[in-house]
């Protein structure tokens, strides 16, 4: 099992930039595929970005390309997120999510994911 928590949320005008964290601990975290969720006021929780185990495979929505980049330090435990040229629309609590997984594997779907962080607030001022 794996334990994640997140940071580096806060409040941020728009146009600026935050990187998130996300610390693990508990098993071999070299072992799992990881990604990052998002969830604003009165809608779902959808993808942002997943990476696989080793970070040769990256995928992002459509809707942060360009502006966000995922990455991970294995040695350090820690995946991150980037976030520049922040909107608005990206206001939402930021999740990291884990899942064991094969070495080239990038998993999106959020049902596919069995450990989570509690989550940390992001929110865009206009």
């Amino acid at each position: 099992q794996v334990q994640l928590v997140e940071s580096g949320g806060g409040l941020v005008q728009a146009g600026g930039s935050l990187r998130l964290s996300c610390a693990a601990s508990g098993r071999s975290f070299s072992n799992y595929a990881m990604g990052w969720f998002r969830q604003a006021p009165g809608k779902q929780r959808e993808s942002v970005a997943a990476i696989s185990w080793r970070g040769g495979r990256i995928t992002y929505a459509n809707s942060v390309k360009g502006r966000f980049t995922i990455s991970r330090d294995n040695a350090k435990n820690t995946m991150y997120l980037q976030m520049n040229s922040l909107k608005p629309e990206d206001t939402a609590v930021y999740y990291c999510a884990a899942e064991t997984s094969s070495p080239r594997t990038v998993v999106i779907g959020l049902s596919d994911y069995s450990y989570w962080g509690q989550g940390t607030q992001v929110t865009v001022s206009s």
